[in-house]
Order: C-alpha cells, then sequence, then structure tokens
C-alpha cells in the first residue's frame, strides 16, 4: 500500500500547534507502510459486532532489524498490542483495536526520529491486522507479531525557520546535514514562534510550510515561515469562576502590569500569584484572541476555589523522644481576598525520656499587600521545651514581609517581640526578654522537593537580636545546605550530602537564651545519638554551644519502584566559641534504613542507626517519619 502524498494532519501530531501546521509532506518516492487506515467509527463496529471472549495468555514478538536498541526498545514499549497482557486487554476485539492502533503510534514515533520509509508489519495470528475486516473479528487471538523496518534514517537538506525574532538561537540540530525528524522540527519551530512571543509579539503564527521527503537521497526539506503580527501590550484582566473570592482581590494579587509590553513569562507569573496563596484548585490566565484596537490584550483569570478549610496531622517517633504529633487547621479565604489562617498545635516527648512539651501558633498571610510578589504577615506562639539539658517557657508575636523573588528563591523578613523563662545548666528562672529581626532566605533548585535525586538547596537564617530588661543583645546565624548527585540516569542510586552550621555572637553562653544555642544529637543532626545530648559541659549539666557544625552522607538505593534502601554516617560538633575550633566537643553515628514511596508525600522513613563516636552508650535509635532525612 503507497502511501503517497501524507497529510500533517492524519500522522504528524503537529495539529497540536493550534491549526497552524496543515500542509502536506510530498514524498517523491514512498516506501511501503502496511498501515491502518480506519476511524473510530471503525472501533465502534468492532465492539458493536463481536462478542468479548476471555483469551488466555498472548504471545508476542516483536523485532526492528537493523534499528539503534534505544529507538527498537521506544517502539516495543509504545505498543498497546504487546502489553495487553498487562494491561488487562483481553477480548480479541481489544487486542485487535490495540493492534491497529499501533501503526500509526511506531510510525509518529519512526518519523519523530528521522526515520520516512519504514515498514511495519502488525500480525495477528498471521494475518495482517489492517486486512482483518472490522466487522468479523477472530473468535480468539493467541500472537501478536510486530516487525519494523525502520528504512534509512533522513537528514536535513534545508532548514529553515523564518523570519526569527532578534537573538533567536534555533536547536543546533536543526540545521543542514544533522538528522532530521518531525520532533526536532516542531522544536525548531516552537523556539522561533516564541521568539518573537518573548518580544511582545502574543499573536505570531505559523505562516506557510513546506516539508519535502526526497527517498532517493535520504533527505528531508524544511521550510517554515512565521507571521509575527503587531506587537502588543497588556490590557485588562477580568476573572471568572470565583465563588467568595472578590474579584478585585483576584485582580490585584495576579498584577497583570496594564500597558506593558507583552511578555509570556509575565502571564506565567500571574498565573503563579494567584496558585500560590493555596486558595485555588486550578488556575488559567487565557489571553483574548483578538488585541484590542489600541495595540493592548485582554486576559482572563479562570479559577476553581479549593474548599476553604483544611485540617491536616503528623507525627514521627523516635527511639528516645517518643512520638511527636502534630494538628493543622487552615482557612484560606478569611476575608474574600485569599487571607490565609493557619492555626498549629504540637504535642511532643510522648513516651519519651523528657516531660511532655508543645507548641501552639498562628499565621495570617496576606497577599499582595506590598505589591504582587510580597506577602504581609502575623505571627505568634507559646511553646515549652522540655529537653534533658533545659526547659524554656517562651512567648512571641511579630509581623513580617515574605518576598517571591523566583521559583527557587523566597526570603521573609520578621519583626519579633519574644519574652521567655528558663532553668538550665546556667540556672533556674532565668528571664529572657528580647526583640528580634530574623532573615530567611531559601535557595531550592532540587528537582523533587520530598524525594530529590539532583540539584542543591540552601535555607539560611540571620538574627540579630536586642535584649531589654537585662537580657543580652547579639546576633545568631544558621545555614543549611544539601546537594543530590544520581549516578545513574534514572535516579535509581542517588548520593545525597547535608551541611549546616551555626554560629552565635554577642555576650557569654550564660546570657544567651537557649534556644539561641546549639545542640547536636537524633535526626536532624546525627543520628544514633540521642536527641540533643550533645552541647558544653557547665559543672554536671550540659548547655548548648555557641558554634555548631554537622555533616551529612546518605547513599540512596532503588530497589522496586517503591522501595529504597539507604545507608548513611552524620557527623555533628558543638563548641562554645563563636566558631568551631580543634577544641570542640563532637560525636557520630552510622546505620541503615528504608524508604516506602507514598508518591507525591514522599516516602515513608525507616532509619536504624548506632553511635560510632561520643559520648553515648545508649545503643541502637530508630527513627520514623514522611520524607526523606534531609
Amino acid at each position: 500500500m503507497p502511501l503517497g502524498n501524507l497529510g500533517v494532519g492524519d500522522w504528524w501530531p503537529w495539529n497540536r500547534l493550534g491549526g497552524a501546521l496543515h500542509k502536506k509532506i510530498n514524498f517523491q518516492n514512498p516506501g511501503f507502510i502496511r498501515r491502518f487506515s480506519g476511524s473510530i467509527g471503525s472501533f465502534a463496529a468492532i465492539a458493536a459486532l463481536s462478542l468479548p471472549l476471555p483469551l488466555h495468555a498472548l504471545e508476542t514478538g516483536f523485532s526492528a532489524p537493523g534499528a539503534p536498541d534505544e529507538l527498537a526498545e521506544a517502539l516495543e514499549n509504545s505498543s498497546a498490542a504487546l502489553s495487553a497482557d498487562e494491561t488487562g486487554l483481553t477480548s480479541p476485539q481489544e487486542i485487535l483495536a490495540a493492534a491497529l492502533a499501533d501503526y500509526r503510534t511506531m510510525v509518529q514515533i519512526l518519523y519523530d526520529r528521522g526515520y520516512f520509509s519504514p515498514e511495519v508489519s502488525i500480525r495477528v495470528d498471521g494475518r495482517e491486522a489492517a486486512d482483518i475486516p472490522r466487522v468479523t473479528v477472530p473468535k480468539s487471538i493467541n500472537r501478536v507479531e510486530i516487525r519494523v523496518k525502520t528504512g534509512p534514517e533522513f537528514r536535513f537538506g534545508k532548514a529553515r525557520v523564518a523570519p526569527l525574532a532578534p537573538e533567536t538561537e534555533l536547536p543546533e540540530d536543526f540545521s543542514p546535514g544533522k538528522p532530521a525528524g518531525t520532533g526536532i522540527i516542531r522544536e525548531a519551530t516552537f523556539e522561533g514562534r516564541d521568539g518573537w512571543r518573548n518580544i511582545g509579539y502574543a499573536k505570531t503564527e505559523i505562516g506557510n510550510q513546506s516539508i519535502v521527503a526526497n527517498h532517493q537521497r535520504s533527505t528531508l526539506d524544511a521550510d517554515i515561515e512565521l507571521i509575527p503580527g503587531p506587537k502588543l501590550r497588556f490590557g485588562q484582566l477580568s476573572v471568572r469562576g470565583n465563588q467568595r473570592m472578590r474579584a478585585e482581590a483576584i485582580q490585584r494579587i495576579a498584577g497583570l502590569p496594564w500597558d506593558e509590553t507583552y511578555s509570556p513569562e509575565t502571564v506565567r507569573k500571574v498565573g503563579d500569584r494567584l496558585r500560590r496563596t493555596g486558595t485555588f484548585k486550578s488556575v488559567q490566565i487565557i489571553e483574548d484572541e483578538t488585541p484590542n484596537p489600541d495595540g493592548t490584550l485582554d486576559f482572563t483569570a479562570e479559577v476553581t476555589e479549593q474548599p476553604l478549610r483544611r485540617i491536616s496531622l503528623g507525627g514521627e517517633i523516635q527511639s528516645t523522644t517518643g512520638v511527636d504529633l502534630s494538628a493543622t487547621w487552615i482557612h484560606r479565604n478569611l476575608f474574600g481576598a485569599a487571607e490565609r489562617l493557619r492555626l498549629e498545635a504540637e504535642i511532643r516527648n510522648i513516651g519519651g525520656d523528657e516531660e511532655i512539651d508543645g507548641r501552639l501558633g498562628f499565621r495570617l498571610d496576606n497577599p499582595a499587600r506590598l505589591g504582587p510578589d510580597n506577602n504581609l504577615f502575623y505571627l505568634g506562639s507559646l511553646e515549652r521545651f522540655e529537653r534533658e539539658h533545659y526547659r524554656l517557657d517562651q512567648f512571641e508575636l511579630g509581623v513580617g514581609v515574605r518576598r517571591v523573588f523566583s521559583d527557587e528563591l523566597v526570603a521573609e523578613a520578621t519583626l519579633l517581640a519574644s519574652v521567655g523563662r528558663s532553668n538550665d545548666a546556667y540556672g533556674d528562672d532565668r528571664q529572657f526578654n528580647m526583640i528580634k529581626l530574623p532573615f530567611w532566605a531559601e535557595y531550592d533548585r532540587r528537582d523533587n522537593p520530598t524525594d530529590a535525586t539532583r540539584g542543591y538547596y540552601v535555607n539560611g537564617t540571620v538574627t540579630p537580636f536586642a535584649g531589654f530588661g537585662g537580657s543580652t543583645s547579639g546576633i545568631a546565624a544558621k545555614i543549611d545546605g544539601r546537594a543530590y548527585y544520581s549516578l545513574t540516569e534514572t535516579g535509581s542510586i542517588v548520593l545525597a550530602g547535608r551541611l549546616q552550621l551555626g554560629s552565635v555572637a554577642g555576650g557569654a553562653p550564660a546570657t544567651i537564651s537557649p534556644d539561641l544555642l546549639f545542640f547536636s544529637g537524633g535526626s536532624g543532626t546525627v543520628r544514633g545519638q540521642p536527641y540533643e545530648s550533645l552541647g558544653i559541659p557547665v559543672g554536671n549539666d550540659v548547655a548548648g554551644g555557641r558554634s555548631f557544625l554537622n555533616a551529612s552522607a546518605e547513599v540512596r538505593a532503588r530497589v522496586t519502584a517503591k522501595i529504597s534502601v539507604v545507608g548513611f554516617f552524620d557527623y555533628g560538633a558543638v563548641d562554645s566559641s563563636s566558631f568551631i575550633s580543634s577544641d570542640a566537643y563532637s560525636h557520630s553515628g552510622a546505620g541503615l534504613g528504608v524508604r516506602y514511596d507514598l508518591g507525591g508525600f514522599g516516602p515513608i522513613r525507616l532509619d536504624l542507626a548506632l553511635p560510632v563516636d561520643g559520648p553515648t552508650d545508649d545503643g541502637l535509635q530508630f527513627y520514623i517519619g514522611i520524607g526523606q532525612a534531609f
């Protein structure tokens, strides 16, 4: 069956460009492809005129002689007929329909990779699937065999997308002499179109296309025309789909910059600002089909709101500190402008070595109060810390600003009033009255925040504090850096590392609140060592140090799709001075862990660890939680 002139809409999945590409490819010397040319109606006839019958295990076979291994694997994995048993296709009509669909799927893959004269044969019990009448499906199907001859790999003779916007660079592989394929042509077309859109030409269209395959020479000529249209500016933003949230609040949070030059990146930011509020289940920013006569382009924000309230529960178990339980109640739209109220409660040390302690807190976020990327927030907390080496009761109240600089970088500045009372190695009933000004920033380049395999993450806080009523003043700082490196393309073996550093400068340790000093030990620092077991000896007791170092390394290996094993080593050091020195107190621990993947929630974590070095004889420690250790 000769292929002849092939319509792009028939075989080439370019109709996703919005109907812009509908030219035909002129094959000057077409090869031979056995293909199914029926329609959805034909599949309906199969279903209507055939009775479903149960089948035994289907025998399958696949061959693609001469094809590169990666291409052969892609073709075999794409087949619906070959995987019929795995996907539950058991009746003859289901298997035949899958085989007929495989013709189109495989030819599209071959075209994407630059093979434009292939032969695809799909035989069902020895008969070509395309030759089987759709109204007389066999009563049983026992074997499906697919054979693919790729033919020669085509290369570009001509490769042109024009005109291009200034500074637009097309893919390097889209050039004469390079392997041709529909995939790289699509990519080059999109790059050319987006180059114009990025400088304000929002309605850039794809014009004439000439795509010609020469089978004698095994070359493909591609010539794509772009039509930029007028340069446009942002117009008005209307709102659709909101129920409880006010339209003017949505417009303010979105921050569409009226009368500025159109930019796809700005449109993306507008949608991201609305999504970040957590008020909406879905957000779509839709541009009008037709620009306004004054050269502006209007948009519509189509939103679907989340339920107003959410309750979440959490828990963690450690061998020495027992069970920690937490609960959170969130209102997503308190006053109709996406105000987010978060109430938190924690109970810690249930069944542990120390007395039960806990925390009550709130935070109210007001989006876009100081600009579209700035949140104004209020927070407060009442907390009791019951630790082996100190007790602290503390109340804090404050106001702050959160700034989103990019998808990766977020920062906050907070003004806090804090009062506390502690019993520790330096004495009982010590009072701490402070004004704190913490600056916090986070830079996240991980591929997956809950289970990273590549990238890095940095989190840092600098807190100047001014004491009053006899309390000391100073500055505290802490940084947490993490990096991930995958030894395999699939991320099945990952090396992960973490480095934490902390320092406090100001008065003597005896004048600093214990929550600003540093201890080491436990799941967040050194596994295998009891929680906050390492500090600075003071008489017969232990206090926190003014400097801190923690280094952790893990090897993570995936055993199955859901289960991974982890080997880890942790080291921690604490010093009485503001910087770690050779006189620092240190300890370490090592162990093994198991992870079970829960999807978007991250893995369930079980770690078993033993002390390697340091002043402890508590033996095996275990830790259970959700998410990786870091």
